[in-house]
Parts: C-alpha cells; sequence; structure tokens
C-alpha cells in the first residue's frame, strides 16, 4: 500500500512494489449531488422523448435536449441510453435473424393473433422516473385480453427481478404457450431461459430494436406514463409502488379498452374460462350418443 507520509518517497514505494507512479496520484472522484440530480434529470428527459418517439435515436435526442437547455452531446445521450438500456427501434424487419448473441432465439409471433388467454405473453421491462431517482418496471401483458399478469418494481436491471416477475405471473395464471421478450441481457440469462424450460414455456423474442414485435407492452407502458408517471412526483419507491399497483388494478378491472369492443381486460379475460366451464357442463349434462 502507497502512503504519502511514509519515511519513504513515493517514488520508491512505487519502485519497490512495481506500481505505475501516475497511478497513485490519480483518486476517482465521486460525482456530487447536483451532478447526480442533473444526470437523473436527463435521464427522464431522455425517457420521456423516446417514449413520445421510440424511433429517435441519440443524436436526435441530444438535440431535443439541447433545445431544452441541456449541455449534452450525442455521446453522452447514448451512454445514459445504454445504461437505461433504451434503444431507438427500426421502421424494417431484420426478420428475426439471431445476430449471434447467445441466448437470442428467433421471432415466433409474427402475423399471430391470440384466440385465447394465455396464449401468448408478452414481457418488457421500463424506466420510471421518481424525484431525484428512478427505478425500472417490469410487466407482463396477456395478448388476448391485453391485461396485465405480472409486474414488479425495482431499483437495478438485476436478471431477479425479471425471474420474480414471471414466476408471480404463472403462480397467479398458469403458463402461457410463448413469452416474448426483447434482447435485453436479463432475457438471454441462462436463469431465464431455465425458468421458461422449467414452465415448459416456448421463448420467442424480438428481432434486435424491433420495438413494433414486442407493441402490445410497449403501448401499455406509453399509457402508464403518460397517464400516471410524467403528471406526478414520487418520494419513495414505496408511493411508486402504490401508484403503479392502482394503475394496473384500474386498467385491469376498471377502464374500457378500445380494442376490446370497450370491454376490461379482466371481462375479456375471465369470459373466456367462464364460456369454457359452461361448454364443459353442458357436454357433461348431454345424454350419451347411442
Amino acid at each position: 500500500m502507497i502512503r504519502k507520509n511514509a519515511d519513504l518517497s513515493v517514488r520508491r514505494q512505487c519502485e519497490l512494489l512495481q506500481v505505475n507512479r501516475s497511478s497513485v496520484y490519480y483518486e476517482t472522484k465521486e460525482p456530487t449531488e447536483t451532478q447526480r440530480l442533473l444526470k437523473e434529470e436527463i435521464m427522464a428527459r431522455i425517457d420521456y422523448w423516446h417514449t413520445e418517439l421510440p424511433a429517435m435515436g441519440s443524436r436526435k435526442i441530444a438535440a431535443k435536449l439541447r433545445d431544452e437547455g441541456y449541455k449534452v452531446g450525442r455521446k453522452l445521450v447514448r451512454a445514459y441510453m445504454r445504461e437505461m438500456e433504451i434503444y431507438a427501434i427500426y421502421p424494417k424487419p431484420n426478420l428475426s435473424k439471431n445476430d449471434g448473441k447467445e441466448g437470442v432465439v428467433p421471432y415466433l409471433l409474427r402475423h399471430k393473433t391470440a384466440l385465447f388467454p394465455n396464449q401468448y405473453w408478452s414481457i418488457d421491462i421500463t424506466y420510471i422516473k421518481m424525484y431525484r431517482h428512478h427505478m425500472y418496471l417490469a410487466a407482463i401483458i396477456d395478448w388476448y385480453s391485453r391485461k396485465i399478469v405480472g409486474w414488479r418494481l425495482a431499483d437495478t436491471l438485476e436478471t431477479y427481478h425479471v425471474l420474480e416477475a414471471v414466476r408471480d405471473a404463472v403462480e397467479r395464471y398458469g403458463t402461457p404457450a410463448i413469452l416474448n421478450s426483447d434482447q435485453g441481457s436479463q432475457f438471454t440469462s441462462k436463469e431465464y431461459r431455465s425458468l421458461l424450460k422449467e414452465y415448459h414455456i416456448t421463448q420467442s423474442m424480438d428481432g434486435r430494436k424491433r420495438w413494433a414485435d414486442n407493441i402490445m407492452v410497449a403501448r401499455w407502458f406509453r399509457s402508464l406514463k403518460q397517464e400516471e408517471i410524467y403528471i406526478n412526483e414520487y418520494r419513495t419507491p414505496r408511493e411508486l409502488r402504490h401508484a403503479v399497483g392502482e394503475y394496473i388494478r384500474k386498467y385491469n378491472t376498471i377502464r374500457p379498452h378500445q380494442a376490446l369492443d370497450n370491454k376490461t381486460p379482466d371481462a375479456v379475460y375471465y369470459a373466456s374460462f367462464s364460456r369454457s366451464a359452461t361448454i364443459t357442463a353442458g357436454l357433461d349434462s348431454a345424454p350419451l350418443a347411442c
């Protein structure tokens, strides 16, 4: 260990320990509170513009932020976007080819329409702003009913939180035939792939940076942010968790959905099971054919 007030000079200590002298004088500075808060503010604006215009890349978002008075360049915006795992979408399909990344699987839902609940689910993660901080929300949506069947809020992007969201959804609603995601590190991880195999769920993935392949959950994130997150301020994780939980409850049970003929997701989700039960009961009570 180098000591600047020792009997030996710093130079001699470095020679004896075979340490580069320049590294001794270099000290990593922690960001100040002002710098941290400015970063949070910039990240919140990046999230806003990405939500409004998902096709905008780092260059155009940086231009938007400069228009708002932030002194940022493309490199800084691109670095923050990578940290947030935000990427611009591509308007053209890439035919869902594997780009060589370990754990990537093909997109299986092109031109597919769900015919019943729990046939296809989608999962994704999004950045959620808070007062002087942020969290990440993982959410799972049922394609047939648009019902949010699972979610988890966390202050990191660790895979564990995604696994818990999937476990919660499966425990409450059963398993889907296919679960689709993007190519994020959480979804290509061995832990995630193993969990889906354990549940006998077929894994599907968007084409690289193809936001439109997972459009149902992306649209829901946009509604959540525009109707709840952007117009409120959350000072604690507990406040945010309560607000998201209430939004999901009202979305599932109260709010009519235009794509569902103005029915709620819960009404559509459970109606299918009620019809199945009625048909089964009718078959059980019908006389046997001779």
